[in-house]
């Protein structure tokens, strides 16, 4: 089964020119690599317990009613200990600059990023809105205001 595609606007930047856009590397895939747009030929290497901001060389306009997160690649958090540092970072649909990637080295090694290195990964999902009614009381359930580890 096919899902119907949103359609959203890229615009790339001069430093993002020739990279590979954000694309599925599988027919049922959710998120969309993203890739370093670094200059050619330089690195940027993140040392364990450093975080960088990455940027990836272009800017969205995401329909009204949605939003973009941008969430770890697991074959980097695996074998390098590489994450995003505010997973999954939030892209709202009336942000117009470029997407940047906050990725932190968790590892205990350097980790070098290189120019088209897949370094995360973007899902777009739709946006509940909500309004918060102000009560005086909630509703009781079973498990009330027990949390941080409370059902097992």
């Amino acid at each position: 089964m096919t899902m119907p595609a949103t359609e959203i606007e890229l615009c790339w930047l001069a430093h993002g020119a020739g990279l590979d856009p954000p694309r599925l590397h599988s027919k049922s895939a959710a998120g969309a690599d993203l890739a370093a747009a670094i200059e050619a030929g330089r690195e940027m290497w993140i040392e364990p317990g450093q975080r960088t901001l990455v940027p990836t060389g272009f800017c969205l306009a995401l329909p009204v009613g949605y939003e973009a997160q941008i969430r770890p690649r697991s074959g980097l958090a695996l074998k390098h200990g590489v994450s995003v540092l505010n997973a999954p970072g939030t892209i709202d649909a009336d942000y117009r600059g470029e997407i940047q990637v906050l990725l932190i080295n968790l590892g205990d090694q350097a980790f070098c990023v290189r120019r088209g290195d897949r370094i995360a990964q973007m899902v777009v999902a739709p946006v509940t809105l909500a309004h918060y009614q102000e009560v005086e009381n909630l509703d009781t359930t079973q498990r009330g205001s027990d949390g941080f580890g409370s059902t097992g």
